[in-house]
């Protein structure tokens, strides 16, 4: 194994391959396990939903199953009733140690110099697949391709890959991750059979959380909740990350808007553009946007959020009154679109933030309720 970085583990925790649980998913295993032992699995399934929900977990249990049990007509397949394999099944193991010669993970690659990760999967990775799928799986088994995620593809490879689809190998198997599927080649979307997973709910965001031993007052698990949306990856990261402390000093600068306090915003923005603090830039950016996100949702339902910090929920009502949601859209969408910049360019991430914050203003000062 390489000790480079894995662009698709979040932080120190345990990797999708290494999960052995997966909560919430019941529905979604059950299709996979059911076209399986009835003989008719398609080729390819694109798995669907929010980031950070199970997906990659379900593909590896997926895999790890298939490269157990080949064959549904065994007796050893007949007796199981859902994708679970024990961890001390030799295929188990080999793919727990990234070893498995009949699956290939298609996924950002690192560069081994700088250590850090490419923001795409590029056609060199994909065209691993013409060696891969050209010879013969283990025992006559099968060859399975997981990609995570796919929306990380450019164009030359998502072509790559729709000629592999297009055409595919005999006892292959595809297990394609998606966040935004939209974003996908309608070609590709096509070849392959969607599995729509939905965000996970209160108990499964617990049992998350619990089996990754991070455990949280009750006000803090209430809040992370809240945030999280149904992702046990975005809890886990702002449960780890200080992601409550960055959000309620985000807030306090937002509620003073369109007038804030000049010292604090740079004292925040340092915090998320030292060295080394790539993960708390990304989580600042995401919970802003989501803030902008959920004030829309406020603006045209008319239904306040409740506080997560004291008055946001007043604040988000005052900053839709006399501002077009369309003009807060577009606040969200630009930042998403400045921050995708500074990623691939190398920007200043301090210099993001602020442009970030002089963006809301320009546009919460639209608002016909005063501060």
């Amino acid at each position: 194994m390489s000790d480079l970085p894995e662009p698709d583990r979040l932080g120190d925790f345990r990797h999708p391959r290494d999960t052995s649980q997966l909560y919430g998913h019941g529905a979604g295993e059950g299709m996979l396990f059911d076209a399986f032992m009835s003989g008719r699995l398609h080729h390819a399934w694109l798995l669907t939903g929010p980031s950070g929900i199970g997906k990659a977990t379900l593909a590896y249990r997926m895999a790890k199953f298939l490269l157990t049990y080949p064959d549904p007509k065994t007796a050893e397949a007949m007796g199981r009733t859902d994708l679970s394999t024990p961890d001390d099944m030799p295929a188990v193991r080999q793919i727990l140690a990234q070893a498995h010669p009949d699956l290939l993970v298609l996924r950002r690659p690192v560069d081994e110099k700088t250590k850090k990760a490419k923001t795409v999967i590029p056609v060199d990775v994909v065209r691993k697949t013409v060696g891969f799928f050209g010879k013969s799986a283990g025992a006559g088994g099968w060859r399975i391709c997981l990609v995570d995620s796919a929306d990380e593809m450019n164009q030359n490879a998502a072509n790559a890959l729709l000629k592999v689809l297009e055409e595919p190998p005999a006892r292959s198997i595809f297990l394609l991750v998606s966040h935004q599927p939209g974003r996908l080649l309608p070609t590709i979307r096509s070849r392959c059979r969607q599995l729509p997973l939905a965000a996970l709910g209160s108990a499964d965001l617990g049992h998350v959380l619990t089996d990754n031993n991070v455990t949280l007052p009750t006000g803090d698990a209430s809040a992370i909740e809240t945030l999280a949306e149904g992702s046990a990856g975005r809890a886990l990261t702002i449960a780890d990350g200080g992601g409550l402390e960055l959000y309620r000093d985000l807030v306090a600068l937002l509620c003073q808007m369109p007038r804030f306090d000049v010292a604090a915003l740079h004292t925040l923005a340092d915090k998320a553009a030292r060295r080394g603090a790539e993960q708390t830039f990304w989580m600042l950016i995401d919970l802003l946007r989501d803030w902008i996100a959920r004030m829309v949702r406020v603006g045209a339902t008319g239904t306040p959020n409740s506080d997560i910090v004291l008055g946001e929920g007043a604040t988000q009502i005052r900053l839709t009154t006399g501002v077009s949601l369309d003009r807060w859209v577009e606040v969200w969408e630009k930042i998403g679109e400045l921050a995708g910049r500074a990623d691939a360019l190398n920007m200043d991430r301090k210099l993001v933030i602020l442009n970030a914050f002089s963006m809301f203003e320009a546009t919460a000062s639209r608002a016909s309720v005063p501060a």
